[in-house]
């Protein structure tokens, strides 16, 4: 039963999300932490006719490295990419370049068997994407972001004459990605145009941090992280920055809101925790797959439970809550 189950989600990964057609070339990038569902997803794209290739390659190491250049060369050859993979290339040069070639992206981070058949993968994609559209055309035209929670976050955010991007869990036009199980809106911030204190008190899904059992708490000057203090997860990020010895992993890469309602609660699933509803998170490191021009060896995100964000002055969510839909 499970495996009939399993299919189902990965018939709405094919058909909903990927929009996938008969002829088209489709591209299965994975690794083997996360080969079960790669095939069950190669599966129900081969049932749709499509021509269907799955490739498999070691884990990276850290969200945002490159894949193995044969497996960036084969991105370069297809009509739809979908990466069920352990460690995340979404901010990967090689994943630009093929969006640039008009490939369709769809990132499948950490997937799990289970993921398949219950919880985000099953919202109304088609019924949110006004509203992540709407989210993301309010990002493109404010001028400043301030962010404010209860646990003393107080930060602001320039965001001049940046574009913010709609990723509604579809991606059904040559060159656009969406991550699974998100539904997220996000903006690239200015570099060197963040200022301010941010306490995450939700997740870190990245560097198998998952859900934060103590707040890490972050200062931000001219656009960079400038010190991070916390329990061991803080200790775990100032380690991996520390090791890459780049400027760049400190910069303040992307802000973004989490929209699925089926996503309800932090429960340490990767993807569920990036769509969690309401959240508002920061991206460190690589911003230049999402508008900005930095590129840096390592990328991760970093969630806020109750946020209260303003564009402008205008209130779009107060208290982890949306206030224009």
């Amino acid at each position: 039963m499970d495996s009939i189950q399993e299919m189902k989600g990965a018939s709405i990964v094919v058909d909903t999300c990927a929009a996938i057609e008969a002829g088209e070339d489709v591209l299965v990038v994975t690794d083997w932490q996360v080969a079960d569902v790669a095939e069950r997803v190669a599966a129900a794209a081969n049932e749709r006719d499509a021509n269907v290739t799955m490739t498999m390659m070691d884990p990276r190491e850290y969200d945002g490295n490159e894949p193995e250049d044969t497996v960036a060369a084969a991105m370069m050859e297809a009509d739809v990419i979908i990466t069920p993979v352990h460690r995340s290339i979404t901010h990967s040069s090689a994943t630009a370049e093929a969006k640039e070639n008009g490939a369709r992206v769809i990132s499948m981070v950490k997937f799990t068997d289970e993921q398949l058949i219950r919880g985000g993968l099953y919202a109304d994609y088609e019924g949110m994407r006004p509203h992540c559209e709407e989210m993301a055309r309010k990002f493109s035209e404010a001028s400043e972001a301030r962010v404010t929670s209860p646990q003393g976050t107080d930060v602001t955010v320039d965001l001049e004459g940046r574009d913010g991007n709609s990723h509604p869990g579809i991606a059904d036009e040559a060159g656009e990605f969406t991550a699974l199980v998100h539904i997220e809106a996000n903006i690239s911030p200015v570099e060197g145009g963040t200022d301010g204190t941010v306490v995450f008190d939700g997740a870190i899904p990245n560097l198998d941090i998952g859900v934060l059992e103590e707040p890490v708490r972050m200062e931000i000057e001219d656009g960079a992280v400038t010190s991070v203090e916390g329990g061991k997860e803080a200790q775990k990020i100032a380690r991996v920055w520390a090791e890459h010895d780049d400027p760049a992993v400190y910069n303040i890469a992307q802000l973004a809101v989490g929209m699925n309602p089926e996503c309800p609660d932090f429960n340490g699933w990767f993807s569920n925790d990036h769509g969690r509803y309401g959240n508002v998170h920061f991206g460190i490191g690589t911003s230049s797959n999402l508008g900005g021009t930095t590129r840096a060896p390592v990328h991760f995100d970093a969630m806020m439970a109750e946020p209260t964000l303003e564009l402008d002055g205008e209130v779009v969510v107060e208290d982890g809550d949306f206030t224009f839909f």
